[in-house]
């Protein structure tokens, strides 16, 4: 597909927005959201000068209405929908489980496991009646391991793993692929306020297997592989973008 049609949720900052360009870059009429006006006029205007055609629509993943308003607007304006990257996302409120709370675990499922639900209930409906499409949701190596103080984050991100693979069943049948993209980390806003400061990025940077975080565009582009006809036969499927994290803890590093 040589200019699809590409909505992505979450785009103003770091993997949405450098999805956002790549998909600009090859020529894609790209609708981006997330909450502020401001900067989604500005992004869409980027992309306008990489030459794409661009639409930015408000949308709050949490609310079935504003994520309705986002497919539909983008229907009216491109006639369909190709490729949806659901990337909206939070890290929540990280602590230990005897600190839970009712809006904790609010805050960070019904952005994380509810806005992706939600987002794929739409584009499905759009993709079923113009003859499918690729969705591609966002996980984390956090998805298919665990990590202290970080249940309910953790826990939101298995659960988009387990969410996709039904709905990659579901939409088999309708010519709709959908897969994760799993980054692991990776220099985002998010990265920053996880690890604090320069001491302890450079503390994690020494134990990962490449020894670097990786960075937005690096995910960007696996987002741009699998949604395109070229993983045509890839579905329900995680792609881990981790430096090797996954492959087991580097205790004793080669030399």
């Amino acid at each position: 597909m040589s200019a699809p049609v590409v909505v992505i949720t979450g785009a103003l900052t770091g993997i949405g927005r450098a999805t956002a360009l790549a998909y600009a870059r090859l020529g894609a009429s790209v609708v981006v959201s997330g909450r502020h006006p401001d900067a989604g006029e500005e992004l869409a205007k980027e992309l306008e000068g990489l030459g794409a055609q661009a639409l930015f629509v408000r949308a709050d993943v949490r609310f079935d209405d504003d994520v309705r308003n986002l497919v539909d607007q983008a229907v009216e304006r491109f006639g369909r929908i190709d490729v949806a990257f659901n990337n909206a996302g939070t890290e929540g409120q990280p602590g230990p489980v005897t600190a839970l709370t009712d809006d904790a675990y609010a805050a960070t499922f019904d952005t994380n496991v509810k806005g992706t639900l939600l987002s794929m209930k739409h584009e499905f409906r759009v993709m079923q009646e113009h003859g499918g499409g690729s969705i591609v949701n966002v996980s984390s190596t956090y998805g298919q391991m665990g990590f202290p103080e970080a249940t309910l984050y953790v826990g939101s991100k298995h659960a988009i793993i387990g969410v996709t693979k039904a709905a990659a069943l579901e939409g088999a049948a309708h010519n709709i692929r959908v897969n994760v993209v799993a980054p692991g980390f990776t220099q985002t806003a998010m990265y920053e306020r996880v690890t604090g400061n320069d001491q302890v990025r450079g503390a994690v940077n020494s134990v990962l297997p490449m020894h670097r975080a990786g960075t937005p565009e690096e995910v960007a582009e696996a987002v741009v592989f699998i949604g395109s006809e070229k993983a045509s036969y890839i579905t329900g499927q995680t792609l881990t973008l981790d430096g090797g994290l996954m492959s087991g803890w580097p205790l004793f590093p080669a030399s």
